[in-house]
């Protein structure tokens, strides 16, 4: 086996971790842009063709949120025992086949089993199998690595959501499911298998290429870290978690409403359009710069100025009114949301190390969604009750405010793993 890996090991003298890393971006694209991002396109498409009502498919749609979180203990706890490729490729083919599977969804019932099979399989090959691949490769760089790994979050939305939407449009969602579904699973399991390896003791080495930390008697040392019991209830484990519980529903609240909120105030959908677009560019150019920074000052450090960051854009947010206003807010908002991404699995592997990481942060992923699907909703809530968006993005500014207060008791990252 060692022997065929090494057959593997690229002679440019490049890590081969950063190879990891190039497949990881690739599968969090097709993943997220066919999967998270393209959820508004699914609703609409189930709405005009389908025949379902808004609030029905809007309804099932948080079942996509739900089984993902749910489903994610699960992927966690396989990917300790079991090849990590075999998790990716079992949810490209769940999620292709659900896919395909959507121009027969007539139903109530179909529609929402549709999207609780759909999460499933998108768990099974997104950020909790990404992330830990990632965290096995790298230590010393995991910032930087995880920054560029999960720029296709945001690439996802910008390549994939586009051709998944214009599909629908031309072909209707009976025509494109089949190719949607093809492209899921061609996108994501050849990359796996050529270009993924689990871990970098498959080369004879630990992370960032150093040599294997060995025992006096020559035994490679088991991974270090926490078990699970204990960091899940840790201190830091719980007030990380409620952080980016309020920070999330802040985010992805704005996001679901920035379109709605730039096209009422300006009257231009083409400005809205915009400003979406510019929020995807600045969170990838901030993620990347971010990693970078990541070197220099603490995680948590970084988290609480971004969530500072992110509540004072939110107050902008509700009183700008003319365009050139809300597309530079939208693009101070897009560094926030880049970087927000990336540091809850890099907060929970410094935090509690490897030993069983894709539990713990399975569990901040499940928990995480109750503000990811809160978020919409209680904007929508405050905006219909309001007659306006001033009260919701100043609730949600409030919201970041609380993150704030929370990952600043958190304490230290490595208190766990330093003994104090």
């Amino acid at each position: 086996m060692k022997k065929q890996m090494n057959e593997h090991s690229p002679s440019t003298g490049i890590f081969y971790g950063w190879y990891v890393v190039a497949a990881v971006l690739v599968v969090l694209s097709v993943g997220s842009g066919l999967g998270f991002y393209n959820l508004s396109v699914y609703l609409k498409a189930f709405v005009d063709q389908g025949g379902f009502s808004v609030s029905a498919a809007s309804t099932a749609t948080a079942c996509f949120f739900v089984a993902s979180g749910v489903a994610g203990l699960g992927v966690g706890a396989l990917i300790e025992r079991y090849d990590v490729r075999w998790i990716i490729t079992g949810g490209a083919i769940l999620s292709g086949a659900t896919m395909f599977a959507a121009a027969h969804v007539h139903a109530l019932w179909q529609l929402y089993l549709f999207y609780a099979v759909f999460g499933v399989g998108y768990s099974a090959c997104a950020l909790i199998p990404g992330t830990t691949l990632v965290a096995r490769w790298f230590a010393r760089r995991r910032s930087q690595a995880l920054s560029i790994a999960s720029t296709g979050l945001s690439l996802g939305g910008i390549l994939f959501t586009p051709i998944s939407a214009k599909l629908i449009a031309q072909l209707g969602l009976s025509g494109a499911a089949p190719w949607l579904a093809l492209i899921f699973i061609v996108g994501i399991i050849p990359i796996t298998w050529l270009m993924i390896r689990p871990s970098p003791l498959d080369f004879g080495m630990g992370p960032d290429g150093d040599p294997i930390a060995r025992d006096a008697h020559g035994v490679p040392l088991m991974a270090d870290g926490i078990d699970f019991e204990t960091a899940i209830r840790s201190r830091f484990f719980i007030l990380m978690t409620l952080t980016f519980i309020f920070a999330m529903m802040a985010q992805v609240g704005t996001i679901a409403h920035l379109f709605s909120l730039v096209a009422s105030r300006t009257g231009s959908d083409d400005t809205a359009a915009l400003s979406l677009a510019a929020m995807a560019g600045a969170s990838i150019v901030g993620r990347l710069i971010g990693g970078w920074a990541l070197a220099y000052i603490s995680s948590r450090g970084f988290v609480v100025a971004l969530v500072i960051a992110q509540g004072i854009v939110l107050v902008l947010f509700a009183f700008a009114e003319t365009a050139t206003a809300l597309i530079a807010i939208s693009i101070l908002f897009g560094c926030t949301v880049g970087n927000l991404l990336m540091m809850a699995p890099l907060m929970s592997a410094e935090a509690f190390g490897l030993k069983a990481y894709g539990r713990i942060f399975s569990i901040n992923q499940l928990c995480t969604v109750t503000g990811v699907a809160s978020g919409p909703m209680a904007m929508g809530l405050l905006y219909a009750q309001a007659g306006g968006y001033h009260a919701a993005f100043l609730t949600m500014a409030a919201a970041s405010a609380l993150a704030f207060a929370l990952i600043w008791a958190a304490g230290p990252v490595r208190a766990l793993i330093d003994g104090r």
